[in-house]
């Protein structure tokens, strides 16, 4: 009995230190975030307040409160209203619950219709856990505002998407497109497309001046002759691609046409150098001369022929205002309207041309010897034109050759071994351009055997900046002759968000992307988190061109976006050369 009594004793015993041994164990029960930090948004005719709840023994620290608009633009909320908050171990924090007041015109005066607002901060337990930093996301609606002509046209010109452009020429009217698509070729005559067609000019000019005195309206007749020529040709082609989706201008890249056209330029650049003058026979120039007066007919039809090749040939980016129409056009028939938006575009693009003929009437000054070395200086522009048309289907390293024996040959040109010592500031300047000329003409030379294919870095291949830019933060697949289903297989296999660039060797946007854009360290950051595949379009190849019309893409340079799960996000197209910045932000947007 005795015996009984002790083990019952040890068992109640051993029940009660248990259980007081297990309370001491037991760990504090911690509040979820959700139950810790309670936060509401609302908005009345005024502002806009943001309630935020405290759990028991929760705080938020005072200077880790964000509010930020995230769409559908970015910007943060500075000015908002407060309570003071408590000094606590010399931190400012919230121990109770309390109010942010943020005035709605600093929010809905910047955006319009559904927007969405981020409340973010940090907080902590009494009892001894931090939270991770928390977000809370809020969907509102601010009145639809009408937009005005001029809001509207500020949102469109900085669009890069070609099928958001169609999409608005649709629903606009006729005299906004029209005026929308001015501003585009105002727009588009500042891009380096543009740059090369300006000495094209110039020397037309000089060269249809008889003896230096041209007045100003004959230049500015020959330059009107001249854009007037390019802006038809740009309207031609764009009308037959909308209407058949041919891509003339891929066509005009074939070799036998760069080659003739590049001795077409050959051939004037030594004519203005004075080896010998082209001219019309003395037979058509008299019969043009009966027909029309002489001032105005001499050249008329050259002038032309000048501004159709170079619409063709100089300037085959396209760009997203190009690339609209053109979808504009083959989706609804609309000919008529599609082809007056690309005339009055090209006519925007030749604004700056109209200018250098009427500064070239005005401000030329009385003949004599500077007119042999104006226009022996139009001659080199047209030697760089030929092989900037040649490198199109020229190995890089012999297209550096090339552009090292004009620059070594225009450092001769000015003198560089005369042995003369300068006497003037011009001369001075004249000789210091010399040496820099012959200096560089001289890298690019010993960049071109050693196999080099930049004129920015023709080192290259003595160090290690010869390695692709894309394929120092991405692995990069860069090959010719892609076909859909290769691209759709390859997209597949990707676990990563997908950026797929459309170029070509002629495309002038296409190398300020590899050169500007892919470079910058925000850029190659954001590349990270994607798979990079490039495509050359340079073959024009039928397998191409099926991949074109699926993705309904018009030219180069063009990129397209998959997300995650291997969706094609046709918004996020971007057409033309992209700043780093804006193509820094827009990866962003998409891998988030």
């Amino acid at each position: 009995m005795l015996l009984q009594i002790i083990k019952i004793a040890i068992l109640f015993s051993t029940m009660i230190f248990g259980s007081g041994f297990n309370s001491v164990a037991k760990a504090p029960k911690f509040l979820q975030p959700e139950e810790a930090f309670k936060v509401l948004v609302a908005k009345d005719n005024k502002q806009i307040v943001a309630s935020i709840k405290l759990g028991e023994g929760i705080h938020i620290y005072e200077n880790s409160i964000h509010l930020r608009i995230i769409k559908p633009k970015e910007f943060e909320l500075i000015k908002f209203t407060k309570p003071k908050a408590e000094l606590v171990d010399e931190e400012m924090i919230y121990t109770k619950d309390f109010q942010i007041s943020i005035p709605i015109k600093n929010v809905e005066d910047k955006v319009s219709g559904e927007y969405t607002i981020s409340v973010e901060f940090s907080g902590c337990s009494e009892k001894g856990i931090c939270y991770q930093p928390q977000q809370r996301i809020f969907i509102l609606e601010a009145p639809q505002k009408e937009s005005n002509i001029v809001d509207k046209i500020g949102s469109l010109t900085s669009e890069a998407n070609s099928a958001k452009i169609a999409d608005i020429i649709e629903k606009e009217n006729s005299l906004f497109i029209i005026l929308l698509f001015f501003i585009f070729g105002l727009l588009l005559s500042l891009t380096p497309c543009i740059f090369p067609m300006i000495p094209i000019l110039s020397s037309i000019i000089v060269s249809q001046s008889n003896d230096g005195k041209t007045s100003t309206g004959r230049a500015f007749f020959i330059s009107l002759i001249y854009v007037l020529s390019m802006a038809v040709t740009y309207t031609i082609v764009g009308l037959i691609a909308g209407l058949l989706g041919a891509d003339i201008q891929s066509a005009m890249q074939n070799p036998w046409v760069l080659t003739i056209f590049s001795g077409v330029f050959i051939a004037l650049a030594f004519s203005l150098f004075g080896y010998y003058e082209i001219a019309l026979p003395l037979s058509i120039q008299s019969k043009l001369t009966r027909v029309s007066d002489n001032a105005q007919s001499k050249g008329i039809l050259g002038t032309a022929i000048m501004g159709f090749l170079s619409a063709l040939i100089v300037g085959p980016c396209v760009a997203p205002p190009l690339g609209g129409a053109i979808l504009f056009i083959s989706h609804s028939g609309d000919a008529l309207l599609g082809g007056t938006a690309l005339f009055v575009m090209s006519m925007g693009m030749g604004m700056p041309l109209l200018l250098v003929g009427i500064g070239a009437g005005k401000f030329m000054p009385r003949p004599g010897g500077w007119m042999t070395k104006v226009s022996q200086v139009f001659g080199i522009m047209m030697l760089a034109l030929a092989i900037f048309m040649l490198s199109r289907i020229l190995p890089d390293n012999l297209t550096l050759i090339l552009w090292a024996v004009l620059t070594i040959g225009i450092s001769l040109y000015m003198g560089i071994g005369n042995g003369k010592a300068p006497s003037t500031i011009a001369t001075y300047i004249s000789k210091i351009f010399s040496i820099l000329f012959m200096v560089y003409g001289i890298s690019l030379f010993i960049g071109g055997i050693s196999g080099s294919n930049s004129v920015i870095r023709p080192f290259s291949k003595f160090t290690n900046a010869n390695k692709s830019v894309i394929n120092q933060v991405v692995d990069t697949v860069s090959h010719k002759g892609y076909s859909i289903e290769r691209l759709e297989k390859e997209v597949q296999a990707s676990n990563k968000p997908v950026v797929i660039d459309f170029g070509k060797d002629s495309c002038t946007a296409c190398i300020e992307l590899e050169e500007i854009t892919f470079p910058n360290p925000k850029v190659k950051e954001e590349l990270k988190k994607f798979t990079f595949i490039k495509i050359d379009l340079t073959d024009n190849t039928d397998k191409e061109k099926l991949l074109l019309k699926k993705y309904e893409l018009f030219g180069t340079p063009n990129i397209i976006f998959f997300d995650k799960s291997n969706k094609y996000l046709a918004e996020k197209t971007l057409t033309g050369f992209i700043a780093p910045d804006i193509f820094a932000k827009h990866l962003k947007s998409i891998s988030q």
